[in-house]
Parts: structure tokens; C-alpha cells; sequence
């Protein structure tokens, strides 16, 4: 199945970005729309990071194993997840670029190293989904980046 991207620009620099999203918990701020009963494991950031969670998309419910397997600060986060009992491989990637005016470009790739059958059926279908979902992360995670930026500086 092809990679659903999404973006966002921000007014926060690169190393803010990464800071944020390191830390394994600011995830569920910015996705409890669609990813609920957050359990944590491992260390709360950096690689080796975990959470199980439960996503809930397009009226389907299933539990999604989250790791953090590649950290490159300030730039880029890879995640990799495994759910419908391992069936379902992907990487969750975040990138993080310097805007030329100031702030960041963050970006998230989802990436299927291997789907049920039913996912590559219903490929167009799936693609959609997970691409309007995490449109809405994207600007949630903007929102999360403004508050965690004022309370840090007050």
C-alpha cells in the first residue's frame, strides 16, 4: 500500500519540535481523537519508548503496539507499529524541517509494511482514513506545540 503523508507548518523551531514529540505521553494529547487507553512502557522518550493503544477508526476497534525505533534529534522519529495481531506491520515516520522564515515544517508518514487483506482491498478507502485522521493530528499537534510552548515560558 503507498505511505499517506501529512504536514503542518509551526512557529516553533525544529529542537522544540523534537523535544515535544520525544516524549512518548505528548502523543496522546495531540491523537486521543482516534487513539485511546494509552499504556506506556520503556523509557518516556527516545528509542525503545512504548505505548499500546486502542484506534478506533471507521467503526472498527483494534489494539495498535507503538515503539520508538529510530531517533534523530532535532529531525526525525520513527515509530514502529504492529496491530490486528500482527497482520498489520507500519512506521509511523515524523520529520522536522527549518522553515526559511523561522519555525518548522513537521511532516508524518505512515507507511504499511504489511496490511491484512482486507486493508489492501480496500486500499483507497483505508488511505483516506488514515490520511483525515491524521490531518486532525497534525493540527491538534500544532495546538499541543502553542500550549506546551506558553506554559514552558511562563
Amino acid at each position: 500500500m503507498e505511505p499517506v503523508t501529512v504536514s503542518i507548518d509551526v512557529p516553533q523551531a525544529p529542537e522544540q519540535v523534537y523535544d515535544f514529540l520525544d516524549v512518548m505521553a505528548h502523543h496522546q494529547r495531540f491523537t486521543d481523537h482516534y487513539l485511546t487507553d494509552w499504556r506506556y512502557s520503556g523509557p518516556a522518550r527516545g528509542v525503545g519508548s512504548c505505548a499500546t493503544v486502542t484506534a478506533a477508526l471507521a467503526g472498527t476497534r483494534t489494539d495498535v503496539a507503538i515503539e520508538v525505533v529510530e531517533a534523530q534529534a532535532p529531525r526525525r522519529i520513527v515509530e514502529r507499529n504492529v496491530s490486528a495481531a500482527g497482520r498489520r506491520v507500519a512506521h509511523g515516520v515524523y520529520t522536522i524541517e527549518p522553515l526559511r522564515d523561522g519555525g518548522s515544517r513537521v511532516a508524518f508518514t505512515y507507511a504499511w509494511s504489511r496490511a491484512p487483506v482486507a486493508d489492501r482491498l480496500l486500499a483507497p478507502v483505508v488511505r483516506a482514513t488514515m490520511r483525515r485522521a491524521n490531518r486532525t493530528v497534525m493540527r491538534r499537534l500544532a495546538a499541543e506545540l502553542a500550549r506546551h510552548a506558553s506554559a514552558a515560558g511562563s
